[in-house]
């Protein structure tokens, strides 16, 4: 590896230790796995016992068998531990890692389709599975076991020891190109999974439009290209795996062999040279039993190597959408306990790349208690504007003041009704508590709001009433239904300032006429910020501006 690469490296190696971190479970799994390896020593040593006495007393025979049979035992209750602790720290460890990175894409904006977004918190964070419930205990183990039955060989025949740590040079070093190999491999192959899955979940999302513009062969067509890659990277990972494998297995097989020879051959006296040592057959037996022992712990890492470098190429791409360090703690929301006074004092708003400021200047006063509106035509700024008291669009100058205080976003703070009203399948209670949190709703202050924001004819005329089934794309709903719904939320909120965006665009006179009584309604008690393009509703306003694009603005008498 060249110089300039070990930097990226090993800040990805260190922002994955940091991210992982050391839980109980994760020291229980690789103390578990060494007290194998100190079993693995025991059982050796008893076999020994065992073959050197065949012949002898039956008493020390039938005594070191049943010591074997316990080890055995007890070696297969340790390794099922280690893998369920190993299992246990895995699971905590992804679910940390997962909401820090859907925190980190929910307070930036999107880059990229959804499906990729969605591949990255399930692809990526499931990549790092293997490395924290196998590499981790497995790496724990391969420092300390090899060194204990070494020792413990060495106690028996110093040249069988010799031997053994003098295979693991070539061992390493075959590790090392491997894991170079497989970087590479396993970063194009996360790369075409992530393609493929981000692909697979937009093609699922938008099926009844390819549908309706008979486009399913040829996307079909391209999922399985993308299927295609994927299976040839995925083929170039396992012959690297199974290469690096089966070289390991030699040098370990070797190891084994050179310690059956040298043992076999001094007991039999036949040495083309002068023995260093003489052997008995216990202690003959013993090296030989543990040498694979001693190897034991460095074939486990290596079968789980390559879930390391899955997971340092998952972190790769995981670092570039989350931060290192967790962001500091945003400060609580404002809680008003009535109406607020809002003011925007010269808001400009400057979106990056653009030519022009989307909006320039502009200053409202919506008092107290009262309806303020921004209209004017499409892309002259009114959404940009109510985004960026969200916190959601650039606010390049000017202030937002609320109640005399200067805040950099209201987020949290207020009702919000946006163009579109997300729903999950579900019921229409669930999706009316939407975003509530912890906070109980009562089933007649629910059917309150709901009538309030003129739901009446769809509790009454609709077979479950507030229980009734609906899916994410609100399927036997109205355009108007579903914006009632949106306005249902923003009320349940029990906020006291409103913002809502074009409430009533897209809907009949009839389904308009009901939502703006609505919004008349509610505004006895909040104070309401609109934007809409609609006479009608931006009547009942008592304050406002018309936008024009290039930010002009004027009073609305």
């Amino acid at each position: 590896m060249r110089a300039g690469d070990e930097t990226p490296a090993r800040r990805r190696r260190a922002t994955l230790r940091r991210w992982l971190g050391r839980d109980r479970a994760a020291l229980a799994a690789s103390g578990l796995l060494i007290a194998d390896g100190v079993a693995g020593l025991g059982f050796a040593y008893a076999l020994a016992v065992l073959v050197a006495g065949l012949g002898g007393p039956g008493r020390r025979i039938g005594l070191a068998a049943a010591v074997c049979g316990a080890l055995l035992m007890t070696r297969g209750v340790l390794a099922e531990a280690s893998v369920v602790m190993g299992a246990r720290s895995a699971a905590r460890a992804r679910q940390a890692v997962r909401v820090r990175l859907s925190g980190a894409l929910l307070r930036q904006p999107p880059d990229g389709p959804a499906g990729a977004m969605a591949s990255l918190v399930c692809d990526a964070v499931d990549a790092l599975e293997g490395y924290a419930a196998r590499y981790r205990p497995a790496q724990v183990a391969a420092r300390w076991v090899p060194v204990l039955i070494g020792l413990g060989m060495a106690a028996a025949s110093w040249v069988s020891a010799l031997i053994v740590f003098a295979t693991l040079v070539p061992f390493g070093a075959l590790m090392a190109l491997a894991g170079g190999a497989a970087a590479e491999e396993s970063h194009r192959q996360l790369t075409a999974l992530t393609r493929l899955s981000g692909m697979f979940a937009d093609r699922l999302r938008h099926l009844p439009t390819i549908l309706a513009f008979t486009a399913e062969d040829r996307e079909t067509a391209v999922l399985a290209a993308a299927a295609e890659d994927l299976r040839r990277r995925t083929m170039a990972v396992l012959r690297i795996a199974f290469v690096s494998t089966g070289g390991l297995e030699f040098f370990a097989a070797l190891s084994v062999a050179l310690v059956a020879v040298y043992a076999g051959f001094d007991l039999l006296h036949a040495l083309p040279f002068r023995a260093p040592e003489t052997l008995t057959l216990q202690r003959a037996f013993f090296v030989l039993a543990a040498a694979p022992e001693f190897y034991a712990p460095l074939r486990r890492l290596a079968a789980a190597y390559h879930d390391r470098q899955a997971a340092e190429t998952a972190v790769a791409r995981l670092m570039s959408v989350m931060p290192d360090e967790d962001p500091p703690e945003a400060a609580p929301p404002p809680a008003w306990r009535a109406p607020p006074e809002l003011r925007l004092e010269g808001l400009t708003i400057v979106y990056a790349g653009a030519a022009a400021p989307a909006v320039a200047g502009l200053d409202l006063t919506v008092p107290a208690g009262r309806i303020g509106v921004l209209v004017g035509p499409s892309g002259c700024g009114k959404t940009s504007v109510l985004r960026a008291l969200l916190g959601m669009a650039p606010v390049s100058g000017g202030r937002i003041v609320v109640d005399g205080v200067a805040r950099d976003s209201l987020a949290g703070a207020v009702g919000w009704l946006g163009q579109t009203t997300l729903l999950v399948p579900g019921t229409l209670a669930e999706n009316l508590v939407l975003g509530l949190g912890a906070r109980g709703v009562s089933a007649a202050e629910l059917r309150a709001v709901a009538e309030a924001a003129g739901l009446a004819a769809v509790l009454d005329g609709r077979a479950g009433g507030l229980e009734m089934m609906i899916d994410e794309r609100g399927s036997g709903l109205s355009g108007g239904e579903r914006r009632r719904i949106g306005l249902a939320r923003a009320l349940l909120a029990g906020r006291h300032l409103l913002l809502l965006d074009e409430p009533t665009a897209h809907l009949d006179a009839a389904s308009a006429a009901l939502v703006i009584a609505a919004i008349r309604h509610a505004a006895g008690t909040r104070t309401v910020l609109m934007a809409t393009h609609d006479a009608a509703l931006a009547a009942i306003a008592e304050v406002g501006l018309v936008l024009a694009p290039g930010g002009s603005q004027a009073l609305v008498v």
